[in-house]
C-alpha cells in the first residue's frame, strides 16, 4: 500500500456521534498502525514510503490531540498545523510537540517523500523512528 494522497486523512474518520474520548482513541490507534506500517516499509528499504507514513503517523497523532483538547477533528493538514499552533499558544509542552510537528512535516514529507531528498538517511531514520515518542507524548497530553 502506498501512502500517495493520503496525507490528509488515512482511515474512515470516527463517525460524529462518538465521544471525544472514542475518537481521541481511535486516532491514536491510526496513528500507532502508521508507525507500524513505516517500520515495516523501512525494514523492506523503501526510506521514502516510510517517511510519508511517519508522517501520516505524526498527523494523526496530533489531529488526537486537537481532538481531545478541543473536541473538533480537523479536516485537512492545514487545519491541524493552525489548531496545534492555537493549543501551542498557552502550553509548552504542547509547544514543543508543535515544533516536531513542523520538522517532520519538513523532513519526512516534504523533503524525502515528496522530493526525495532522505539525505542524511541517519537522521530520516532516527526521524521515524522516534514517531512513537510523539504518540506516546501525544497520549499523555491528550489524558490530562
Amino acid at each position: 500500500m502506498t501512502t500517495a494522497g493520503m496525507s490528509d486523512t488515512t482511515a474512515a474518520q470516527p463517525p460524529a456521534s462518538d465521544s471525544v474520548a472514542e475518537r481521541t482513541t481511535a486516532l491514536l490507534a491510526d496513528a500507532r498502525a502508521l508507525h507500524d506500517a513505516a517500520l515495516a516499509r523501512l525494514d523492506a528499504g523503501d526510506i521514502r514510503d516510510a517517511a510519508e507514513k511517519a508522517w501520516c503517523a505524526t498527523k494523526r497523532a496530533a489531529d488526537g490531540l486537537i481532538v481531545a483538547r478541543t473536541g473538533e477533528e480537523p479536516a485537512k493538514s492545514p487545519v491541524t498545523t493552525r489548531e496545534l499552533n492555537r493549543l501551542a499558544i498557552d502550553n509548552q509542552e504542547i509547544g514543543r510537540l508543535a515544533d516536531r510537528y513542523h520538522i517532520v512535516k519538513d523532513a519526512l514529507h516534504g523533503d524525502c517523500f515528496y522530493l526525495g531528498f532522505c539525505e542524511p538517511t541517519e537522521r530520516t531514520e532516527r526521524l521515524i523512528h522516534e514517531t512513537v515518542d510523539y504518540i506516546d507524548e501525544v497520549e499523555r497530553l491528550a489524558a490530562a
